[in-house]
């Protein structure tokens, strides 16, 4: 029985075709191994700083899309209707955040955001929950997203983007209530 020229070249395209796509395929199974272990140190970095600043353990920090968002804006500066990376107020952060990490969207001002959500005592919160504040007597004039410990990140207007502390006293004094959406 005699093999045409034709099959016998059809046999070794097949055969190189299959040789290179299982290399491709070591490389991508390499490749992607690579990736997930440099994400996960990364991910346990973002936990180890993320807790020194919250006063908790690594193991505390579950939510890593809410902390890598954090750590993507913190500093940016505080801007009057702002809601990007180049400047953002109170509501306009909390609404980006919101809609990046939860897939919910938020109305734009601090009171809309206040009517949109079913108020949570203070001793109630919880991560994600927002917090209301009533600076300089303006009733619910400030907005900011309870993490762990009694910290909070917002926009503040001197610093911009930070984490804070509820057992600070300016933010003991004008704190108002806590709302969950």
């Amino acid at each position: 029985m005699k093999i045409s020229w034709a099959i016998r070249i059809v046999f070794l395209v097949f055969l190189v075709t299959q040789i290179s796509c299982s290399r491709n395929k070591k490389a991508t199974k390499k490749k992607l191994a690579h990736t997930t272990e440099q994400v996960s140190r990364n991910n346990d970095g973002l936990k180890e700083k993320y807790a020194r600043s919250l006063g908790v353990d690594a193991k505390d920090i579950q939510n890593i899309a809410l902390y890598q968002f954090i750590d993507e804006w913190y500093g940016v500066p505080y801007k009057f209707g702002g809601t990007t990376k180049a400047g953002a107020d109170c509501s306009g952060f909390v609404g980006q955040l919101y809609d990046t990490v939860y897939r919910k969207s938020l109305p734009r001002s601090t009171n809309e955001i206040d009517k949109a959500c079913s108020n949570v005592s203070k001793s109630s919160l919880k991560e994600g929950d927002l917090v209301f504040f009533d600076i300089n007597k303006k009733k619910v004039s400030h907005v900011g997203v309870y993490l762990q410990n009694n910290k909070f990140v917002h926009a503040s207007t001197s610093k911009g983007v930070i984490i804070s502390d509820l057992e600070n006293p300016y933010y003991q004094k004008s704190f108002s209530k806590g709302g969950r959406k």
